[in-house]
């Protein structure tokens, strides 16, 4: 039975993680986000009072 055999399963298998570890990581990292984050300003506001009529 041929498939019991797993030397040729088994470099298949390394070179194809090798290739995806070679390949796709760049390919992910180089990836840009269209909106990137704005900086907010970090002084807290002052809460203004609720002039509520309370009838």
């Amino acid at each position: 039975m041929p498939q019991l055999n797993p030397a040729p399963w088994f470099l298949i298998l390394i070179f194809s993680w090798l290739v995806f570890l070679t390949v796709i990581p760049p390919k992910v990292l180089a990836h840009k986000f269209n909106n990137e984050p704005t900086t907010t300003n970090t002084e807290k506001s002052k809460p203004e009072p609720w002039n509520w009529p309370w009838h």
